[in-house]
């Protein structure tokens, strides 16, 4: 019998590591995006499924369901009618394009926009997913303070005049204004109205990020900074269902006008995304995707309150956090002296894992005592002990001279 071909010696360098083999979900997991498995609408889907396949079924032996590149048309239009009615953002169909997740939209974007070396303005906390990919990209990044309202105008201001005097225009200014990733924080109209003046003033584009925009506690949802650039074409926006719906069903979009959206399109090179998906959502979604939305909002809101107590009890002065605005997060900092990334093993020891800060920082050594922990998915008993073993972490951590700064 011959030896086995050991395929690893063909393997490009610059690979990143390998992926741990998965061990199956911790008892206490407050990492990503997952949503409340309780208030997912399971049996609406199998109804508007058999519904959507008896209808449409024949359409699934073409790519595309045999229609546009953009996605399926009742998909868009349901997404172009709910903009305009929750956002205050008046959209045509023709505007959207259905991508396959949040992720696939921001990776379209700075496909068409970013060039290695090329600035780009976000936030000083933001999505991790976004400043990893504009990192791959080579991207020169530059961070925006944040305050109880998002986005700092005045220091927005600053970074892009900085930029001016060397002659460095940003190909955009990126930012998740409602349900803030990983603040929690909504920015008002008066001060969206100030990003959108700002950056028409220094001639840069805004990609706004909105996916957790639905999921507002108080369910004020405020206009989309696109729908205050009153036609300019300065504004790319995305939204999504993972958190609204299900983020398995990995469906997202973005609006744009047709000269962004005709380049997007044409870097869109997956032959569409998931068919059964769109159907399915688009037929749900039509007749139920308000009453759901109040719903499960109303569920996170719960979690929200028992993961902020769980804070308050298991930590005490030891966590600083301010209750978010909606989504399912929360933003914790913890004394300078922690490294949270150094917790990670410890935590998962005692079966928890969550977000260091590190990678939702535009600095790492600002993120390094804070962490993003998700609340969506555990019951409120199971917050409660997941909490109070992280916190046991946390000072386990404080004794030992080793863990001490950063």
């Amino acid at each position: 019998m011959t030896a086995g071909f050991d395929m690893t010696d063909l393997l490009r360098p610059g690979l990143p590591a390998g992926a741990a083999e998965w061990a199956g979900d911790p008892p206490f997991n407050f990492v990503g995006g997952h949503n409340d498995p309780a208030s997912v609408p399971f049996g609406g889907f199998a109804e508007a499924a058999a519904t959507a396949l008896a209808r449409h079924g024949p359409a699934l032996a073409a790519y595309n369901l045999g229609g546009s590149p953009q996605g399926h048309l009742p998909l868009r239009e349901f997404v172009a009618e709910a903009l305009a009615r929750r956002a205050q953002m008046p959209t045509d169909p023709s505007q959207v394009l259905i991508t396959s997740g949040s992720l696939q939209a921001l990776d379209l974007v700075n496909a068409a926009l970013v060039a290695p070396g090329d600035p780009v303005v976000v936030e000083k906390c933001t999505y991790a997913g976004t400043l990893s990919r504009l990192a791959a990209l080579g991207a020169e990044v530059h961070g925006v303070e944040l305050d109880s309202d998002g986005m700092s105008i005045d220091h927005l201001d600053e970074v892009l005049e900085s930029l001016s005097r060397h002659r460095r225009r940003p190909k955009f200014v990126y930012t998740i204004p409602t349900v803030q990733n990983p603040t929690g924080t909504v920015m008002p109209p008066t001060r969206r109205i100030e990003l959108l003046e700002t950056a028409r003033r220094h001639g840069v584009a805004i990609f706004e990020d909105d996916c957790y925009a639905d999921l507002t506690f108080d369910g004020e949802r405020p206009p989309t900074i696109r729908s205050l650039d009153n036609g300019g074409g300065g504004v790319v926006y995305c939204g999504s269902f993972s958190k609204t719906l299900a983020p398995a069903l990995r469906l997202g979009y973005v609006v744009a006008d047709w000269p962004v959206m005709s380049r997007l399109l044409a870097l869109k090179t997956d032959a569409g995304s998931g068919a059964l998906e769109q159907i399915t959502v688009a037929e749900y979604a039509a007749a139920h995707f308000d009453d759901h939305v109040e719903a499960l909002t109303s569920a996170l809101h719960n979690k929200c309150q028992a993961i902020c107590g769980a804070l308050r009890d298991s930590f005490g002065d030891l966590a600083r956090f301010e209750a978010p605005r909606g989504g399912i997060f929360v933003w914790v900092a913890l004394p300078d002296g922690v490294d949270t990334d150094r917790l990670v093993a410890p935590a998962a020891a005692r079966g928890v894992e969550f977000n260091p800060g590190s990678a939702w920082c535009t600095d790492p050594n600002y993120g390094a005592s804070r962490m993003r922990l998700c609340f969506g998915h555990l019951r409120p008993e199971a917050i409660a002990a997941g909490i109070a073993a992280l916190a046991d972490t946390v000072r386990e951590s404080l004794t030992r001279p080793a863990s001490r700064g950063v």
